[in-house]
């Protein structure tokens, strides 16, 4: 979900400071912190309501899954210009596969991310990797296995590698 790793409006340190202060709060709770925000306040209708929707979607989620957007978060502040354009590449990449393919790609960045760099490129181009992804499929994998990855929910915040 790339517009949930773009920098939050609100924040005032680093990304996601906002939610995670008040993630505990019930919805309507949070809504009103939400509204009493100057810096919401400044913020034209458009990105008021935006801004509204993400909090009752990221509200909506499992408290794990909230961490692991909070992670997301943490992780694209500290991406290099061009890690962002690359991850962008790589997420649009993601988009474009069926669902199937796509979870069968991220499950793969998934095994991926704890080995070094030298080992992940050996299985991507691996005759057993060859014989269940596409070559664009392994190149969208290698793309993803080169950024900073977000850390699974559970695990610190900040970029791993």
């Amino acid at each position: 979900m790339p517009h949930a790793q773009a920098s939050h409006p609100l924040q005032h340190g680093h990304a996601g400071d906002w939610l995670r202060q008040h993630k505990n709060m019930p919805l309507n709770e949070q809504q009103r912190a939400l509204q009493s925000d100057p810096t919401f306040r400044h913020l034209t209708p458009q990105q008021q309501q935006q801004l509204q929707q993400r909090l009752q979607h990221f509200s909506g989620l499992p408290p794990q899954q909230q961490q692991r957007m909070l992670n997301r978060m943490e992780t694209w502040e500290h991406l290099t210009p061009e890690q962002k354009n690359q991850a962008r590449e790589v997420f649009g990449q993601m988009r474009q596969l069926p669902p199937e393919r796509r979870r069968m790609v991220t499950s793969a960045v998934r095994d991926l991310r704890a080995m070094p760099p030298a080992q992940r490129d050996q299985i991507i181009d691996s005759e057993r990797f060859k014989g269940m992804f596409s070559p664009q499929e392994r190149e969208t994998i290698r793309g993803a296995a080169r950024l900073p990855l977000a850390p699974e929910s559970g695990e610190g915040n900040g970029p791993q590698q």
